[in-house]
């Protein structure tokens, strides 16, 4: 099975502006309504991804109903009058950030080859635990969805830099896509057709023995025998997850011939090399609203006292502040082996015993910080660095890390949806 293949992939008119066409990750922002206020300003009455897809922050509202319907429309009048482009193929990908040119590959996944289940062993694998909760209200936006557009990032372990890198070599000879600037500071995007059918199919084998035994045991002897990985979501964990459910609700509803060649079968993302000196691996950090700092650390000292705790051979530290004060936690004994594992386990006891108070996740030090002062009743959780190395070892070895545990660069250079592929046969 090639469980990352090429597609057929739309995209925009040259006449779109394609700096208002690109937008940002839907699960950014989640505590700040004035990034997509300002995003939603600039693009008042332009083509733009932003008008195809729901950003968090309105989920659960009123009128999200109302709000997805409006996407599908917009997606069937996209489909009909903007995405005029047409490529059979991947798109290489060169997205400069303040690490350095981060590049990507997007084509397919194919749905067959991933499982979030637990338990599971697939060759397509999440890298942290997918929440089911998190998952209806992006189904509801997929059910009826003509098209895709992915923030979704998918890595590989690919130490020799045989997958994506030569692809930079070679660009000068591949048709340009897009060159542009994207909007409210994410930096600047390039990309180009891969469209001749042998480099396609050398691309496909090439990340499909990623996946083999003799790859796999090689690049992970702690793990050697165990089902082997060929890529893991970087992410847009939840995305591939909904793209899943989804499949998995419309499979039985399909004779055997027509779900081999479905396109809700796949699902688009971009491909990355976890080796690459672009990609930095972030914590997510949290912010609790509805206590103090000093309530909450308080609290965390509770619950540390009342556990057994393992010694893991690393120190953990978390910084506890809100608008008035802070507070080091150092834990040499931690609970968990992951400071993500260690302050989830504290949330999840904490919140069940005062349901009032509320967990959101925010990415960038940064913004944490302007998320904790713009409120009175908010305590900011800054989470420690984490070591990109170990991560696909870790999931390797059989387990995935706790939900929100990282994040592939700061807010702003998160993937900004651009492409898109019809996923109903009628679109076709």
């Amino acid at each position: 099975m090639k469980p990352f293949i090429a597609a057929d992939i739309l995209l925009p008119g040259e006449q779109t502006d394609m700096t208002l066409w690109a937008a940002l990750a839907c699960d950014q922002f989640t505590s700040q309504p004035d990034y997509w206020q300002r995003a939603e300003a600039l693009t008042a009455g332009a083509p733009s991804t932003l008008h195809i897809t729901l950003p968090e922050i309105y989920l659960g509202r009123p009128d999200t109903d109302a709000r997805i319907a409006a996407i599908h429309e917009t997606m069937r009048r996209y489909q009909r009058d903007v995405l005029t482009r047409t490529l059979r193929g991947f798109v290489y990908v060169e997205r400069t950030t303040q690490n350095g040119v981060r590049q990507g590959l997007v084509g397919t996944v194919d749905l067959e080859a991933y499982s979030y289940e637990r338990g599971c062993a697939p060759l397509v694998r999440p890298s942290e635990r997918t929440v089911a909760e998190r998952i209806p209200p992006r189904l509801a936006v997929r059910r009826g969805a003509p098209l895709e557009t992915p923030h979704i990032l998918m890595l590989i372990d690919d130490a020799a830099r045989a997958v994506i890198e030569p692809l930079a070599a070679k660009k000068a000879a591949l048709a340009p896509l897009y060159d542009t600037e994207l909007m409210l500071g994410g930096g600047h995007v390039s990309s180009w057709a891969v469209t001749d059918a042998a480099d396609c199919a050398a691309i496909e084998s090439a990340v499909a023995a990623l996946g083999s035994q003799e790859s796999f045991d090689s690049k992970y002897p702690g793990a050697a025998g165990r089902p082997p990985l060929a890529v893991a979501v970087g992410d847009g964990n939840h995305s591939l997850a909904t793209a899943k459910a989804y499949w998995e609700e419309l499979k039985p509803t399909l004779p055997p011939a027509e779900r081999e060649t479905h396109p809700a079968r796949w699902c688009l993302a971009e491909l990355v090399n976890i080796h690459s000196p672009a990609i930095l691996i972030e914590p997510i950090h949290r912010v609790v609203t509805g206590t103090s700092c000093d309530e909450l650390a308080a609290a965390f000292r509770l619950f540390l006292a009342g556990r057994s705790a393992e010694e893991k051979g690393t120190v953990q530290r978390f910084t506890f502040f809100d608008s008035a004060r802070a507070r080091v936690m150092s834990i040499p004994a931690a609970p968990g082996s992951l400071a993500a594992e260690t302050i989830e386990c504290f949330l999840q006891a904490h919140l069940d015993a005062h349901p009032e108070l509320r967990v959101d996740y925010i990415h960038g030090e940064d913004n944490l910080r302007s998320v904790v002062c713009e409120q009175t009743d908010a305590v900011g959780i800054q989470m420690p660095p984490i070591d990109k190395d170990t991560l696909l070892m870790g999931v390797a070895l059989g387990g995935v890390l706790p939900k929100k545990a990282f994040s592939m660069g700061h807010a702003e250079e998160k993937r900004y949806y651009l492409e898109c592929r019809a996923i109903a046969p009628q679109a076709l």
